[in-house]
């Protein structure tokens, strides 16, 4: 009994998981932080080894065991931000790549190399994923659907079904459970960026693959680009092969960043929510505001509609930053139909519910009263809805 206590840990929390997860060998080589091997080659006196092992990663893509050979193959800092962020997502395996971009680049170059170039998706993703697939600039075809059509809308050929919840911008929620029985076989692939481990784990609910732009809440700081797949291992070996075709290789300063992130991820995230719902119930009761949207997770993004000009408000914060990108400390502002998702078509915005009125708010952690003076002092124009609409409705907060 003693033996297999040993060889089976109690479970962990998930914040003792973050602080420690990649980093269970420290101690051992006698360093507190995490080294950061910058090294692009490693020099071996055995050839005929090297070639056995690249040839077994070529046949299998399991990492290789011994020293690294190549940094574009296999990195022992980036492979520490990859075994902490599989934990936290309880998968087996976990990919990074160079961008989050090039994480669904991967992805769907797996797919297609099996003769999988159809993809089932739901609006609204992240702009530059929804022009990924809808350019077919990977030879990929995609059916656009609400989640009750996926279903109808599988092929024999479908690759992947993919769906973002809560979803850029609007933060539509989607009931992962029933999508995952409308895939039946085909694998369904979770846009998890928002929400975060802290607040979802798809693969708990029957997804096979999450995704992360990495960029956002895992390095948290805005000083880190990169993007992970969580997924189990046999798929993980077929994206490691297209990693290392493909060169979207994650940099080691990267890998280091982000598993530093993931050690203060659940303190962030659960931080920023309190005062992202604080904001988002003022703002549902400001007569200035349209709606605003905010997921019943929760989670640090908020998203609102203004009666006015929209570029107004964004023109008019000081404390806030207005940016591209979210998931930093610091709260940041942009005009989702101008900037992420100005990419997609006008009438595919709309239809999926991304006005020219509609704003995205990223909440740091600021302290709330100084974000809700900034956000009130940037909607002094704007003009406030009044007639026979019931206002109180028409402000709501969508859940």
């Amino acid at each position: 009994m003693e033996n297999a206590a040993l060889a089976a840990p109690a479970p962990r929390a998930l914040a003792t998981e973050a602080v420690h997860a990649g980093r269970d060998d420290l101690a051992e080589l006698g360093v507190h932080a995490p080294p950061i091997d910058l090294s692009t080659t490693y020099p071996s006196h055995d050839a005929a080894g090297e070639a056995a092992r690249i040839d077994a990663f070529a046949a299998t893509g399991e990492r290789p065991e011994g020293p690294p050979v190549y940094a574009r193959l296999d990195n022992p800092t980036t492979a520490r931000f990859e075994t902490a962020l599989a934990r936290l997502e309880g998968a087996e395996s976990a990919v990074a790549f160079a961008s989050g971009m090039a994480a669904l680049t991967a992805v769907l170059l797996v797919r297609a190399s099996m003769g999988l170039r159809h993809v089932v998706a739901v609006r609204p993703l992240y702009g530059c994923s929804d022009h990924l697939l809808n350019a077919g600039l990977l030879g990929t075809e995609v059916t656009w659907t609400d989640p009750a059509g996926i279903a109808d809308a599988i092929r024999p050929e479908t690759g992947l079904v993919m769906v973002e919840t809560p979803a850029n911008p609007t933060l539509a929620e989607i009931d992962l459970r029933a999508v995952r029985h409308a895939c039946g076989s085909v694998p369904l692939l979770v846009d998890s960026t928002f929400a975060t481990p802290v607040l979802q784990r798809p693969l708990e609910e029957g997804a096979r693959i999450v995704l992360h732009s990495a960029t956002k809440y895992l390095g948290g700081h805005g000083d880190v680009m990169g993007g992970v797949v969580a997924c189990d291992e046999e798929f993980a070996r077929k994206l490691r092969q297209v990693r290392f075709a493909t060169g979207g290789v994650l940099h080691p300063m990267a890998g280091y960043l982000l598993l530093r992130g993931l050690s203060t991820l659940p303190v962030r995230v659960r931080a920023a929510s309190v005062t992202a719902a604080d904001l988002a119930r003022r703002l549902g009761a400001d007569p200035r505001i349209a709606r605003v949207h905010y997921p019943s997770i929760g989670g640090a993004m908020v998203s609102f509609e203004v009666y006015g000009d929209p570029h107004q408000v964004i023109s008019g914060v000081r404390l806030i930053t207005p940016a591209v990108s979210l998931g930093s400390v610091d709260t940041l502002i942009q005009h989702p139909a101008s900037i992420s998702h100005r990419i997609v078509a006008e009438g595919d915005r709309r239809s999926a519910g991304v006005s020219d009125r509609l704003l995205r708010l990223s909440v740091g952690l600021e302290d709330v009263e100084d974000l809700w003076r900034d956000l009130t002092e940037a909607l002094s124009a704007q003009p406030v809805r009044s007639g026979g609409v019931d206002a109180r409705e028409s402000r709501r907060v969508a859940r």
